[in-house]
């Protein structure tokens, strides 16, 4: 399904623990005893014996809750931890971070065409390093694929060797859909206020500024763009076209659980706005303030799946349990 403002993932209650049943001890009488006394004198030691076991272990497993036991972030720590620098290592490759003077898919404020060619690179059954390393490679010189006038001009050779050089998978594949999407936007969303086809204002003008409508309308113009690319472009553009904002998808929303955040966009962005005093303090991109608003919502998302995709759930929990109120 697409993603729908306003739509919330139900939590998953966790698997109840269940106790194992202890076995009885053996019993055995001495001969200058009755069987009856015997008997009974065995099984009075046996419950004896059980009642200080347990006592025994139920000591022994408060112990080992009271040191096993982790304090949660709240939720404000966990805002300001993901959208902390510290958060990139858990949530993005290394080499995706490394250099700020690349255009990367987790550091830069990317325009509307560099996101959509992103998420037909992250649409493709590839790991998250290799699609990382995709985007960087075709957005980065000497290929700079920045603009679907860019992209277009470097013909089907250029579209090709970029994705040799960036080592990944479906290398032929990939290539031949993104000198199709370059097509296609400059052919059937071209807008004389986007030449180069980089903030595809057409897209808007012919889908009414409504999420629901570009969504069809870019599926059925797109040979290959599924539900997977489009939430993926939703996602992370939705700071920069007020029509998708705020929008949560459902892998966004596992992702969030997962973390302990709110999977509601409206609970999300409340949350933000309520702790905009101290987030605002991080280097966010936009115009305004409202714009940075919606970059740091984006940011908040993405991040939580990188961190999911990167199997660092845990260890984001943990270091923003110590974030500092």
């Amino acid at each position: 399904m697409a993603p729908k403002k306003g739509t919330s993932a139900k939590k998953s209650k966790p698997d109840e623990a269940q106790n194992e049943v202890n076995k009885s001890e053996g019993i055995s009488g001495k001969d200058d005893l009755s069987k009856t006394d015997a008997v009974t004198e065995a099984k009075a030691s046996t419950k004896s014996k059980k009642r200080k076991a347990g006592t025994v272990s139920e000591a022994q497993g408060a112990r080992k809750s009271a040191r096993g036991a982790k304090s949660a972030p709240t939720h404000a720590q966990l805002l300001s931890f993901l959208l902390s620098e510290e958060a990139l290592k858990h949530s993005s490759p290394e080499d995706d971070t490394g250099d700020s003077k690349l255009r990367t898919y987790s550091l830069t404020a990317l325009n509307p065409w560099e996101e959509l060619l992103s998420a037909v690179i992250l649409s493709r059954p590839i790991s998250h390093r290799l699609g990382m390393r995709a985007i960087r490679t075709v957005l980065n010189a000497p290929y700079s694929f920045n603009s679907a006038k860019a992209t277009q001009t470097a013909g089907a050779e250029k579209q090709h060797q970029a994705l040799w050089d960036a080592r990944t998978q479906h290398k032929d594949k990939t290539a031949k859909q993104i000198g199709g999407l370059a097509d296609v936007i400059l052919d059937t969303f071209a807008s004389t206020t986007d030449k180069e086809g980089k903030s595809l204002a057409g897209v808007h003008d012919k889908g009414g500024d409504e999420m629901e409508e570009e969504m069809k309308l870019l599926k059925s113009s797109i040979k290959g763009v599924g539900e997977t690319g489009l939430n993926i472009f939703f996602r992370r553009v939705q700071w920069q076209w007020l029509s998708a904002y705020p929008n949560v998808d459902g892998k966004t929303a596992d992702s969030l659980r997962k973390l302990g955040l709110p999977q509601d966009p409206s609970e999300l962005v409340e949350l933000i706005t309520a702790n905009w005093k101290a987030l605002k303090k991080v280097e966010l991109a936009g115009a305004d303030e409202g714009q940075r608003k919606r970059r740091a919502y984006v940011m908040v998302l993405e991040r939580a799946v990188g961190t999911d995709l990167e199997g660092n759930i845990e260890a984001v929990i943990d270091a923003a349990a110590k974030v500092s109120a």
